[in-house]
């Protein structure tokens, strides 16, 4: 069951560090603020200090998965056990809040951040339930 948790945390480590590189460092480019966010172009200035906060959040949670992974995989089992649960809750209760404002509509249409909720949510929630069993 290990290796469940290892593989759905460093997923969501992985997912992270996308979300990092589009919301910190390519958010200007149109296929990203209109084709992954929705942001209009003439919003993009509005939002980008927010999105470049939010994307160093995502990177930050990302290394402490893999940090987790780590210090779990090579005998620090304790510490390692609770950064990888720490950071999956974390990513997974983050995901319900995205899910809360798709439900909401805040920002844009009811129904178009699914996508985004479920990414975020499900690996995590996927390790949180393996390291359970």
């Amino acid at each position: 069951m290990t290796a469940v948790v290892w593989t759905f945390a460093l997923l969501a480590a992985v997912l992270h560090i996308v979300a990092f590189v589009w919301e910190a460092l390519l958010l200007q480019r149109p296929g990203v603020h209109q084709g992954v966010f929705s942001i209009p172009a003439a919003d993009v200035a509005a939002v980008r200090l927010w999105a470049f906060g939010v994307g160093f959040y995502n990177l930050f949670l990302a290394c402490g998965t893999v940090a987790g992974v780590i210090a779990w995989s090579t005998g620090y089992e304790t510490v390692g056990q609770a950064l990888v649960i720490y950071t999956c809750l974390f990513m997974f209760l983050s995901g319900i809040v995205l899910f809360i404002a798709d439900r909401l509509a805040m920002g844009r249409e009811r129904g178009t951040g699914l996508s985004g909720a479920l990414a975020q949510s499900l690996p995590p929630l996927t390790a949180l339930v393996a390291a359970a069993l």
